[in-house]
């Protein structure tokens, strides 16, 4: 009798297909819910982080949940769809431009620079040193250098051919974020309610603590990289800088990836004293001096709420995440980094650190000598 029960406790056939059907079923459930899981990743990291913000507005608007969640969701509509539209109108107007320029059929020549000789005391001088470049090989230096600037630009109009998707994932953020807004309180505590299922306490604890990393990513990083490409893009457009859109969305790029805005304001300051603008490359030069070291002042502010994160943790979630979801990667890339860092500080914290091993080999002084 006590055989036959424990047979039925270890029917292995019944394990095996009961994991078959399991495994089956979940393959089956991301095949349907596959095209939603990139937006709805978005949205889950947009609500968790401007969840605070949602809850103001709530008190603001008597205590309303639906014109919370439409006013979140107008002010969505705001800082994506409308700097996205602005975008795919500007590049489909200049793109045979810039293709004509990135193929190399427009090529790129030196300007004479004769502004330098306004210069006191040295502008003779640079001005003749920059002639002795062109004359000694000067534009082969251009020449060679064109075409590296090509294949970027090329690079990224073909990252921009998948607009389309991304305006998809985009309208599905915009409307999971309107449901994740509304239902807020009861998709958080089932996801809680599962954490706690799958692993105790310790499940719970996981969930708010990639909660934090996700608010942490989106304070530290995106914030930052927005105010900064914005400013930095407003001078842009007032110095008189051609396609400043491009520009700016490149800045947001290098901004995301703690790599600056300086990458991109000190080329433009140096094409518009190459085309001889001093006075607008001069405003632009202590604007971008501004814009440049802003972060100094956002970030700290924001890593006392929690976004003290590894600059080459973000820098390899920017560059992993473009190259593996497309432009959606730019969010989600350095998230998913975040939350996987944190959740594995944490765990290892739960072990004590090793003592330091002293070197056990035995010292000249040591060693056994031979008996007489």
């Amino acid at each position: 009798m006590q055989q036959n029960t424990r047979q039925q406790r270890f029917d292995l056939p019944r394990i095996l297909f009961s994991l078959m059907f399991i495994t089956i079923m979940i393959i089956a459930c991301f095949w349907v819910v596959q095209p939603f899981i990139l937006g709805f990743a978005w949205a889950s990291m947009v609500v968790i982080a401007t969840w605070p913000l949602m809850l103001k507005m709530q008190k603001l608007l008597w205590g309303k949940r639906v014109l919370a969640v439409t006013g979140m969701t107008l002010l969505l509509c705001l800082l994506f769809v409308m700097p996205i539209s602005i975008l795919v109108s500007t590049v489909m107007e200049n793109t045979s431009a810039i293709v004509s320029w990135a193929s190399g059929q427009e090529k790129l020549t030196p300007p004479r620079m004769e502004w330098l000789t306004s210069l006191p005391f040295v502008g003779d001088r640079l001005f003749s040193s920059w002639h002795s470049l062109l004359q000694s090989g000067g534009s082969g230096v251009f020449a060679k250098v064109q075409p590296y600037i090509g294949q970027t630009a090329t690079w990224l109009l073909s990252q921009a051919a998948y607009i389309g998707r991304f305006l998809m994932h985009c309208g599905l953020m915009l409307i999971f974020s309107a449901l994740l807004y509304y239902k807020g309180e009861a998709v958080a505590q089932g996801v809680r309610h599962f954490a706690l299922r799958l692993g105790r306490e310790r499940g719970d604890a996981a969930v708010i603590l990639a909660a934090q990393s996700i608010r942490a990513v989106a304070l530290g990083v995106v914030v930052t990289a927005i105010v900064q490409s914005v400013l930095g893009g407003i001078g842009l457009a007032i110095s008189g800088i051609p396609y400043p859109t491009l520009l700016t969305v490149v800045m947001f790029l290098f901004c995301l990836a703690q790599l600056g805005p300086l990458l991109v304001l000190i080329p433009a300051i140096i094409w518009l004293y190459w085309s001889g603008d001093t006075t607008w490359a001069t405003i632009l030069l202590v604007w971008s001096c501004v814009v440049g070291t802003l972060d100094n002042v956002i970030r700290p502010m924001l890593i006392r709420m929690g976004a003290d994160l590894p600059m080459l943790l973000i820098l390899c979630g920017v560059i992993g995440g473009l190259l593996a979801f497309g432009m959606i990667g730019l969010f989600i890339g350095p998230v998913v980094l975040a939350v996987s860092y944190r959740l594995l500080s944490a765990w290892m914290k739960e072990t004590p650190l090793p003592e330091i091993i002293a070197d056990a080999s035995p010292s000249p002084n040591d060693r056994p000598t031979r008996s007489q």
